[in-house]
């Protein structure tokens, strides 16, 4: 019972190191300009990927460790929603020169989520497909 406390925990934890992480980095690339400009700049590429790498690490332990069998489902559909939400073009209004600032959050927000949640959905449906074999 412990150990699903601290994996609840853990998970609320590094959501919330992405949104953090999300909102510092978009405010690193509203400093540099436009996207073009802010996609080659060194140090918001380097904070982008150390930041990646972390919560990649993260949604691998996450995948391991604190999903149980009874969140599979629920979890797999969220994390779906999200892969495709990041996927789609739905920021791109708000980057009009007024409101680029929320662009560049809301893009690494969710860029960040999904770095979390995508490895730990690939864990978790993996372990899934071996669970139905062993059943059968």
């Amino acid at each position: 019972m412990e150990m699903e406390k601290v994996a609840r925990w853990a998970f609320t934890a590094f959501v919330i190191i992405a949104i953090v992480m999300g909102l510092v980095v978009g405010i690193m690339a509203n400093s540099v300009g436009n996207e073009i400009t802010w996609r080659s700049d060194s140090n918001v590429k380097n904070a982008n990927t150390y930041v990646t790498l972390i919560l990649l690490i993260l949604g691998i332990v996450v995948g391991l460790i604190s999903i149980t069998a009874k969140e599979v489902t629920p979890f797999l559909i969220a994390a779906i929603a999200l892969i495709v939400a990041s996927l789609s073009n739905v920021w791109s209004p708000l980057q009009n020169g007024t409101l680029d600032l929320l662009y560049y959050w809301a893009t690494e927000i969710l860029s960040f989520i999904v770095a979390f949640t995508a490895p730990a959905a690939v864990i978790i449906a993996i372990k899934s497909v071996f669970a139905m074999e062993r059943t059968k």
